[in-house]
């Protein structure tokens, strides 16, 4: 069932898919379900309430709230209302949230709780399009003017029983060309700017995405990453498209608790989270008898051999395929557990996923369809499917859209997902859609068959004071599957050679510390052990083996924690913000050149 515009989303709720459990969260230690019904009803009582405020037909409605059933049904109701959602990530500071505000013009703001509404008071009264603000969790004492979402869905029932058919009339007149959404970028380079995406946009690309992925009515989804962000709306959009249960994770943080709680059936990530899992697979590993290495080792080559297929088209050998149950039940089927053990698959996107993690999950049964979009594409453009997979691309073009590669390498995109530009913004939107195709700033290729690559972004390149271009991103990825690195920045733009600033993984660098009885009072004093430093040499040049000589890490430099988004090193969608860390580690960076 295809649909015209989002509104039909919840029209397909209503009428084929009616369940008990349609959205999860927990609440006091509990997981609690809202039904289909109870979910349609809400919608509609928030979409006559917010009318009732003065919410118009292309009026700019902001959320700045956590991941919760709230948020779902405010975007639903702002939808069929004909509103525009313009979604505030949680984590934001006040100056980003105004710059937000000011920039969408929005009239209207709904916050989750008092300490996001903190964010609003110091900069409301320079905020002057916004008249209204809607408060989920209310304190004691709302500001003035201020509404409980409780008020504004008694207002919506009010107006419902007086005007029963006032509803569908007004969602009627929504069209597959009005605005939807105005999404803000995450900003890695300079100010966000605004992505305006219609209801046909979203609409095509869920219709697309559904013909390849199979999400069914019996799914149960772990919603993980923040609605704000475009990929993980698109594809609540399609889960709710086909009836599957939506279960909201507590936090990022809980996930592992949440996974064996809900025991999810599929679920969209970024590869942060493949990562993590990957690295506490090898910390259980490393820490269990010789015996269990062995055979960890061994399960470990037979199933990457088995998933042959999915690296380069070809079946693996018969021994592999033979030994597979056997390494499935010693390994495989434990660690399958660990993630609920009935995942039929997750997505991966936001970032590229490291083929060596891809591999393993693969490996042991998991299967993991990468995919690849911006905001600007609503997002996706490419992705691999249950059917066809090539491990290191991002699959084949999705139906509808064009593809080419220009001759700098450069991805361009043509087709109904294209944003229809950026708000208040002309001059970015002409540079943008150049020549009517986006240009989506990434760098790939297109195999012979038909699968698409991406090998970096393309104002990310490094290019030293030879001339090599390095592309930064694979040979992070490749850094990051070290069990002794959780993250890792390239540096060498406009340099001699390159070089890196590596965030050590502390309990393998503390654990190592350990074995090696190396004294150390603090991080900082252990960074600096010639042990510690000699270890990650050459860990960085074992893994820097078989590439081009221009392209190896010659120096590095220990970072004292972990790059964080409370920081500012990284975005809301966990993405490097390069700039940021290559001001604000100058004096490393500079003295790994000066020697």
């Amino acid at each position: 069932m295809e649909i015209r515009t989002l509104c039909d989303i919840l029209t397909h709720i209503d009428r084929h898919y009616r369940k008990p459990a349609l959205l999860r969260y927990k609440a006091e230690g509990a997981w609690r379900d809202i039904a289909s019904e109870e979910f349609v009803s809400t919608v509609r009582s928030l979409s006559l309430g917010l009318a009732a405020l003065g919410v118009r037909k292309g009026d700019r409605v902001a959320i700045l709230s956590e991941n919760r059933p709230e948020w779902t049904a405010c975007d639903h109701a702002l939808l069929n209302l004909g509103a525009v959602n313009v979604p505030i990530y949680a984590t934001l500071l006040t100056d980003q949230v105004r710059f937000i505000l000011e920039n969408s013009q929005a009239r209207l703001l709904v916050v989750s709780t008092a300490a996001q509404m903190e964010k609003i008071l110091p900069a409301r009264a320079a905020l002057r399009d916004l008249e209204r603000l809607v408060i989920l969790d209310p304190p004691q004492t709302p500001p003035p003017g201020a509404v409980t979402w409780a008020a504004l869905l008694k207002e919506g029932e009010a107006a419902h029983r007086a005007d029963p058919g006032r509803f569908e009339s007004i969602r009627a007149s929504v069209a597959p060309e009005d605005l939807a959404s105005v999404l803000y970028t995450s900003g890695t380079t300079g100010d966000p700017k605004g992505v305006m995406l219609t209801h046909h946009n979203f609409a095509s690309n869920v219709n697309a995405t559904v013909s390849l992925i199979p999400f069914s009515a019996e799914d149960i989804c772990l919603s993980l990453l923040p609605l704000t962000h475009v990929f993980e709306r698109m594809v609540e959009f399609a889960y709710l498209s086909q009836g599957a249960t939506i279960a909201y994770a507590e936090s990022f943080d809980a996930v592992p608790q949440n996974l064996a709680e809900i025991r999810p059936t599929v679920m969209a990530s970024v590869p942060r989270l493949f990562e993590k899992v990957h690295a506490r697979v090898l910390d259980s590993v490393q820490a269990s008898s010789k015996v269990r290495r062995l055979i960890f080792a061994a399960a470990l080559a037979v199933g990457r051999r088995a998933a042959r297929p999915f690296v380069d088209g070809r079946p693996g050998p018969a021994w592999a395929r033979l030994l597979r149950p056997v390494a499935d039940h010693l390994v495989f089927a434990k660690l399958r557990g660990r993630l609920g053990g009935r995942a039929r698959f997750f997505i991966s996107g936001g970032a590229p996923l490291a083929p060596e993690i891809s591999l393993f999950f693969h490996a042991a049964g998991i299967r993991i369809l990468e995919g690849y979009g911006l905001t600007e594409t609503s997002p996706v453009i490419a992705v691999n499917t249950l059917e066809r997979t090539r491990i290191g691309t991002v699959g084949p073009v999705i139906p509808g859209i064009e593809v080419r590669i220009a001759p700098d390498g450069e991805i361009l995109v043509r087709g109904p997902n294209v944003m229809k530009g950026y708000f208040r913004d002309e001059q970015a939107t002409r540079e943008a859609m150049e020549g009517g195709w986006f240009h989506t700033g990434d760098i790939g290729v297109i195999d012979a068959d038909g699968f698409l690559a991406i090998t970096d972004r393309k104002k990310e390149v490094l290019k030293t004071s030879g001339g090599k271009m390095v592309a930064p991103q694979p040979i992070e990825n490749l850094l990051k599957t070290d069990r002794f690195i959780s993250q890792a920045v390239l540096i060498g733009d406009r340099r001699k050679f390159i070089s890196a600033l590596i965030a050590p993984n502390p309990q393998w660098l503390e654990s190592y510390a350990r074995h090696k009885e190396i004294p150390f009072k603090d991080r900082s004093e252990l960074l600096a052990n010639p042990q510690v430093l000699d270890l990650y040499r050459r860990r960085i040049e074992a893994k820097m083996a078989g590439l081009p000589h221009y392209e190896t890490v010659k120096k590095f430099r220990l970072l004292p924690r972990e790059l964080t988004q409370e920081a500012g090193e990284l975005t809301p969608t966990l993405k490097v913000k390069r700039r940021v860390i290559e001001k604000r580690y100058a004096d490393l960076i500079e003295a790994m050149y000066r020697e």
